[in-house]
């Protein structure tokens, strides 16, 4: 049947290894599972392999015939790397066999694959998906290794443990001559069929005389003639009926009581029924045997918690799913435990003591199984095919009990240990890829809010984080690993789910409960986190919830102002609202009288009903109305209320559904009588019919047919991108009674976009310039072709998208991408910013020289003349940080040295190092970069510490608008998370004046509290620590705020840690602020202030009444000029942030 299955076919043997990355048949994404809680691994199907896996975890579980496999190492077999030399002798189906048993007892895989070894067999696929005789397979199986262990000193390794001789003797009954005939096997084969037992079976086939009589006579050679003669056997194969055990008995209390509960439903037992059923078992009490070494049966399973399972009152225990058989090194199993997969029950078996437990092992799954299981299987028409048994005499040696290692080649058991390293491994970047989230972590210092919404004030990389955490952490963990990315944050954090809108980013609810994970929470991948203080963002106050989301509304009306023709005109223009803002709001809003509100609910609005809102319900709100995103309302003078706008039945007939006309105006400098036209048409008219009829109706020439395209026209009087001829007015998404521009050039085609651009970011209307370009054009390609339009040259140029609000976005940083792959649309504008764009994955990072300044007014060391002066680019700004309106200047000597290029991957102590090398920087004469503390520079000022030489610049996350500042130290110095680096000023006694600055680093290991930071002042500066008195400084309010421990006890509701930091308000410490020190013992002056500090706040006065005069002056200049043109000024609306136009969304 099988033929030449198991030749050695070194051609098309597989050298994968286990652990070196084989590539199976059929790939899996996930690394294999674990062992489940028996610890035992099975073997996978390869499709109709489950006779072969049976008769490989039978010779498996013979631990005779393993060792005996083990024993053989490579300088007798071979190695597979050698396979391929023409001079090799590799013996490839031992080895795989030696390296499936190595798996099946080490590797930590729920079931072990058996490609490699049939590969080594020379099998196709064929072969492994047929069904074939097990017993054939073991004969061929025996003959295959006996071949291939030829010459080695396994070379008898079959007969040694599985041979046997029958005799079969023939005795004249007149003679009693003997006459034998010995035949060797390797296995018996008895029929089954109407026996009882197998005790029959074999008694019928090799003990049960057969008698030669009658016409069945034997012609005896000594007789020599017909007699009676009697066939039989005179020794029996030596084969023990009784079930045998795979190993003696264990004296480990840990594998017993395993085994007690594996035998119990549900593996579940009570502790008092556990000790009877030990005594039944070992035949002797817990106390008597095992107390003395290892104390009380209660406390033993409490001990090994990792194994056993209590209930919540511990009358009961049970074994843990995933770890009941598993030690806790390496991957340990019970190697006494009896293995069996198809099975005759004998009453041997009940009661033996030796037996711990059965498994059933089905293919890739191991379960335990009880006999009364295995009798009730076979008790019908089904029987066990194959039976392997083992002597009862064979005993295994002491060191080999629970040891799965033992025998093992060290070759193999390098390789499982480094192969379970690898799943491992495998096995946690599974289980991050399947319980990570990405997380956006908006910065609400980083967002303003205008338009109804949030929105980033700064770059995207600035204003929003993408966090990895996982799901199974709970909020608490989220919020401690946010607070330690933002080392720059000062004050309260409060986290809050927010969500994108077309109005912006908006703020829902604020994630309470530390305790609960992320999937209680109910946060999702990719959610939007927003991180700010709980209460203003940019000094407005935010309103959160689902009740007040902003809702995107068009807003259409008649046009009064306009002329001729065009008056009367509906226009459209977005509004932004909350929902839970009255439908009357929108009049005070939009600053006009009171008139009638109809809503359209329908999308698009051209095909809805038009329904008017009572004045009575003006007071719901627009959520009440049903009115979402994209929804559109009517307001009409009530002196239009019964003209042709709308219908009787409600219906938009005259200037929305019905409309049957669009105005064409000539835009193609040609001569023509007219100047415009109006088109007759309906939605699904074709662009091509209207743009040809216009040009009849215009009177130009028939050749601007082929030279001519349309395009509509806003009600800012701009041009927007082309229609293509083959789209209808619908799919254009043109509306009825618009304007259209017949203008000259081609509309773009389906592989091309139409886009405005422009140079700088001040655009000003009629000065963005168009181009059509292949939407796979290169991002550098498109520039050259936008420079080249706008006669510039040079390479120290970039584009950059405009976004919804007019604003220069992101740049495009990937030069080589194309458009379509950067989602850039037609219609859309690029902005020509100056300044080269560093390569992608690097920085181009402003460095500035910074000298710490003290608050009596004097640097702490100068400023180098030379360099200030030639660089012509020194700072003396402050920051705004904290200060109310306009800051007022406080000195910060930085001086420029230049640019930086460098990559993120780069270290800190590598920017160091280019900074060093700077033309300006060898004049400041900078030792080397562990003498020098580097800054993040915002608003002027330096403002973030960055602490580690060795960490990469792109875990500071910096963004591509970062600056640097350097500061020379005079030794080396080694910051550590917890570390703060504060400056710190004795004040001089009798003066208003401090003494130079000092660097002082606070460990706060034990708390940001006030106590603390006064104890290591008064360490620092040898001073008692009642004798002094500490304050920081504000430079930008010219203020001093004492440090001290009195407001411990404030607002009790909250926890008294959280009120001690001075991380949090009102000090808001972080590195590099300025403490002021007062010694009691000499100076009792209460006042911490300086003289600069007190014309400083003069100058804050002196600039906070000029901007009050010159408020007042233009509004008495606006009044003027209302008065003379003779116009009564409208009344002012209620200021509302949520109606700013924000412009088209098409």
């Amino acid at each position: 049947m099988f033929g030449d299955l198991f030749e050695e076919d070194y051609s098309s043997v597989s050298n994968n290894q286990c652990g070196k990355g084989k590539n199976l048949k059929t790939k899996t994404l996930e690394p294999p599972a674990p062992r489940e809680f028996t610890n035992l691994s099975g073997i996978r199907n390869q499709g109709g392999t489950c006779y072969l896996n049976s008769l490989l975890q039978t010779l498996h579980f013979t631990p005779e015939f393993r060792e005996a496999l083990f024993s053989l190492g490579p300088e007798e077999l071979g190695s597979l790397e050698d396979k391929d030399k023409p001079d090799a002798k590799v013996r490839i189906i031992p080895l795989q066999l030696q390296r499936l048993f190595a798996q099946l007892l080490l590797l930590d895989q729920e079931a072990a694959s058996t490609t490699d070894l049939t590969d080594s067999f020379g099998w196709t696929s064929n072969e492994e998906m047929r069904q074939h005789d097990v017993q054939e397979l073991n004969r061929i199986l025996f003959s295959a290794l006996e071949t291939s262990l030829v010459g080695t000193s396994g070379h008898d390794l079959i007969n040694r443990l599985y041979h046997g001789t029958v005799v079969n003797q023939i005795v004249c009954t007149e003679c009693k001559n003997v006459s034998e005939k010995q035949e060797d096997f390797l296995d018996l084969t008895v029929a089954v069929k109407n026996v009882s037992s197998l005790e029959d079976a074999l008694w019928n086939m090799y003990v049960e005389e057969e008698v030669f009589d009658y016409d069945n006579l034997y012609h005896c050679g000594t007789c020599d003639r017909l007699v009676k003669a009697a066939k039989g056997e005179q020794n029996k194969p030596d084969v023990n009926l009784e079930a045998l055990p795979n190993e003696e008995e264990t004296d480990d209390p840990l594998m017993i009581l395993k085994s007690i509960l594996l035998q119990e439903k549900n593996s579940i037992i009570s502790v008092d029924q556990l000790g009877q059923k030990l005594v039944k078992k070992a035949g002797i009490s817990w106390n008597k045997k095992y107390r003395k070494q290892h104390g009380p049966l209660r406390k033993f399973l409490q001990l090994h918690s990792q194994i056993f399972l209590f209930n919540s009152d511990e009358s009961t225990v049970s074994l843990l799913k995933n770890g009941s058989l598993q030690a806790e090194s390496n991957f340990q199993r019970n190697d006494q435990q009896t293995f069996q997969t198809l099975t005759s029950e004998h009453p041997g078996l009940k009661g033996n003591s030796t037996c711990p437990h059965w498994f059933d092992i089905n293919d890739s799954k191991v379960q335990p199984i009880e006999e009364k299981d295995i009798t009730q299987q076979f008790q019908g028409k089904e029987s066990a095919y194959m039976l392997f048994y083992r002597k009862s005499q064979l005993q295994r040696p002491p060191e080999a009990r629970g040891n799965p290692r033992y025998r093992v080649p060290c070759h193999l058991l390098k390789e499982m240990d480094a192969a379970n390293t690898e799943l491992q491994m495998k096995r946690t970047e599974c289980d991050s890829a399947k319980n990570n989230f990405e997380l956006h972590l908006h910065l609400g210092p980083h967002y303003r809010f205008c338009n109804g919404a949030l929105h980033p004030g700064t770059t995207q990389a600035e204003s929003m984080w993408d966090l990895t955490f996982d799901k199974r952490k709970t909020l608490g963990d989220l919020r401690q690993s946010v607070f330690q990315l933002l080392q720059f944050w000062e004050g309260d954090m409060v986290l809050s789910v927010a969500k994108c809108v077309p109005a912006g980013l908006h703020i829902y609810h604020t994630l309470d409960g530390d305790e609960l994970t992320l999937c209680e929470a109910e946060i999702a991948d990719g959610e939007d986190i927003f991180v700010w203080n709980g209460v203003e963002v940019g000094g407005v106050q935010i309103q959160t919830g689902v009740d007040c989301e902003p809702l995107l509304i068009h807003v259409l009306q008649v046009d009064t102002r306009a002329e001729g023709e065009m008056q009367g005109q509906l226009v459209e223009t977005p509004h932004v609202f909350p929902a839970n803002a009255e439908m009357g709001t929108v009049f005070t809003t939009l600053a006009m009288p009171v008139c009638i509100i109809r809503v359209n609910l329908a999308e698009p609005a051209e095909e809805g009903c038009w329904t008017a809102i009572p004045q009575e319900d003006l007071k719901k709100t627009f959520r009440e109305h049903g009115l979402r995103n994209g929804s559109s309302i009517l307001l009409q003078h009530s002196r239009n209320a019964d003209d042709s706008l709308l219908s009787r039945q409600g219906k938009w007939i005259a200037d929305v559904e019905n409309s049957s006309w669009l105005q064409v105006k000539n835009f193609c400098q040609s001569e023509s009588e007219e100047n415009q036209v109006k088109i007759a048409a309906t939605a699904n008219t074709v662009v091509f019919d209207i743009r040809i009829k216009a040009i009849k109706e215009l009177k130009l020439m028939k050749e601007l047919a082929e030279n001519t395209c349309l395009r509509p026209i806003d009600r800012n009087g701009k041009l927007l991108c082309p229609v293509p001829d083959s789209a209808t007015l619908r799919e254009a998404e043109v509306r009825m009674e618009s304007e259209l521009a017949l203008c000259l050039g081609n509309a773009p085609t389906s592989s091309q976009l139409f886009l405005f651009f422009a140079l700088g970011t001040d655009i000003q209307p009629g000065i963005e310039m168009e181009v059509i370009v292949e939407e796979t054009l290169s991002v550098r390609d498109c520039l050259k072709i936008m420079l080249k339009k706008s006669g510039l040259s040079g390479d120290v140029w970039h584009l950059r998208k405009m976004d919804w609000c007019y604003e220069a976005g992101e740049p495009l940083c990937e030069q080589d991408a194309t458009l379509k792959e950067l989602r850039i649309c037609s219609g859309d504008t690029l902005l020509i910013m100056e300044g080269k764009l560093p390569p992608l994955g690097f920085l181009k990072v402003p460095v500035w020289w910074y000298q710490p300044w003290n608050p009596s007014g004097h640097w702490e060391s100068p400023c180098q003349p030379s360099c200030a002066t030639s660089q012509g680019s020194s700072w003396s700004a402050a920051a705004s940080q904290g200060a109310s309106g306009p800051p007022v200047p406080a000195e910060v000597c930085l001086v420029y040295l230049g640019d930086v290029e460098i990559s993120e991957d780069a270290t800190l102590a590598e920017l160091k190092w280019q900074a060093m090398a700077l033309p300006f920087a060898p004049e400041l004469a900078f030792r080397s970069p562990a003498f020098l503390r580097a800054w993040t520079v915002e608003s002027k000022r330096p403002s973030r510490l960055l602490r580690t030489d060795r960490q990469q610049l792109r875990e500071y996350k910096l963004g591509r608008r970062a600056e640097i500042c350097l500061e020379a130290l005079q030794k080396e110095e080694s910051l550590g998370p917890q570390d703060m680096l504060l400056r710190t000023q004795l004040r001089v006694p009798g003066e208003r004046t401090y003494a130079q600055a000092m660097d002082l680093v606070w460990e706060a290991a034990r708390g940001w509290t006030a106590g603390s930071l006064r104890q290591r002042v008064a360490d620092f500066y040898s001073l008692p620590v009642e004798k002094i008195e500490i304050a920081k400084y504000f430079p930008e309010k010219f203020e001093w705020l004492p440090i001290s421990s009195w407001n411990q006890q404030i607002a009790k509701r909250k926890k008294k840690k959280k009120q001690e930091s001075l991380q949090g308000a009102p000090y808001y410490l972080k590195d590099g602020d300025i403490i002021g020190i007062k010694n009691l013992l000499v100076d009792d002056d209460e006042d911490f202030g300086t003289l600069r500090d007190d014309l400083g706040k003069e100058r804050q006065k002196e600039l906070v009444l000029g901007k009050k005069k010159s408020r007042q002056a233009l509004r008495a200049h606006s009044s003027d000029l209302f008065s003379s043109a003779g116009t009564p000024a409208q009344p002012r609306a209620p200021e509302a942030s949520l109606s700013i136009h924000v412009g088209s969304f098409k």
